[in-house]
This record gives C-alpha cells, sequence and structure tokens, in this order.
C-alpha cells in the first residue's frame, strides 16, 4: 500500500496486486505501456495519457512527473512511512536540530564556530576535553549557528546547552 500526495494538495491510497489496481479503494482498469526508461503511455476510462518522470528524489520518495504538458510533484510513503506515521515515530528522521548540549562534564579547549556560521552535517564544532581525551563534537544537521554559549577554556557540566541554532 501506498499513499500519493499530488503538489501537497490531493492525496490517494494506492494499493496493488498482479491483477487489479485500487485507488481509494476503487478498483481502477487502466492500461500502461512503458515506452522508455522515464516515459509511459496510459488509458484510463478511454482517455489518454503521455507520462514522463522528468526527476526522482529516492531519498526523499518525490517526483516531479509532466502528464500531458502539466508538470505535477508526487510524495510518497509506503507501508513503512505510514507505520512510522501511525506510531509518531515520522518527525524523529526529520526533527529540526535547535541546540547542542554537552555530552558529558569536560572543558573547552577549541571553538570551529562563530555567531551566523552555517555549518553541515559532520562539520566541526567545538573540543571537548573531558577524562584527559579530546571529543571533536560535530554537527548533527546542516545548520545556522544562532547563539554560542562557550568560550574556549569554560567548564560545561552534562546536559548544558552550549549552542543555539536558528
Amino acid at each position: 500500500m501506498y499513499k500519493l500526495k499530488i503538489n501537497d494538495k490531493q492525496e490517494y491510497k494506492v494499493e496493488k496486486s498482479s491483477d487489479k489496481l485500487l485507488i481509494n479503494g476503487k478498483r481502477i482498469d487502466v492500461d500502461i505501456q512503458q515506452l522508455n526508461a522515464n516515459s509511459y503511455h496510459i488509458i484510463n476510462d478511454l482517455k489518454s495519457y503521455n507520462a514522463e518522470v522528468i526527476s526522482f528524489d529516492k531519498e526523499t520518495k518525490t517526483a516531479q512527473i509532466k502528464v500531458n504538458g502539466n508538470i505535477y510533484t508526487v510524495a510518497a510513503q509506503d507501508q513503512f512511512d505510514i507505520l512510522l506515521d501511525q506510531l509518531g515515530l515520522s518527525s524523529l528522521n526529520a526533527a529540526k536540530v535547535s541546540e547542542i548540549k554537552a555530552p558529558m562534564p569536560g572543558l573547552v579547549l577549541k571553538l570551529f564556530v562563530t555567531e551566523g556560521s552555517e555549518v553541515k552535517k559532520g562539520d566541526n564544532l567545538f573540543i571537548l576535553e573531558a577524562m584527559k581525551m579530546e571529543n571533536i563534537i560535530k554537527s548533527p544537521a546542516d545548520v545556522t549557528v544562532k547563539t554560542v554559549k562557550i568560550k574556549p577554556g569554560d567548564k560545561v557540566e552534562k546536559g548544558q546547552v552550549l549552542l543555539l541554532f536558528g
């Protein structure tokens, strides 16, 4: 089963098996012929459609599809995405990171960012020394540093907010 959202407006529940296609619970008799890697010819209810996949993003499960000259944005969810939504876990993947807290008590040795810095996921933020070990704290997402609450030489406690992102 799939949920499709077209242009962020219309939603459809699609179920497909080897012999039938159901859209919102209604059986659809459609003839689909693949013309080449990205083009299809579709006949449904005695109407003919030419469809072309313009772009497809596998990670976000979105596509740009041109049908008879009109371009549509299609976002898909499979049964696993739907289950994550039902369990309230889908927002965990897309959670916006708003702050960095100290993962352990320690001493700030070096800062790599300033307020207004744009950092990418995995970029170094600062070095925290704890138990005679230097730990490089990295960015968990692509963010912009809004506020820096630490400077080299500061002692921090576990859970203390060190950086805010905007």
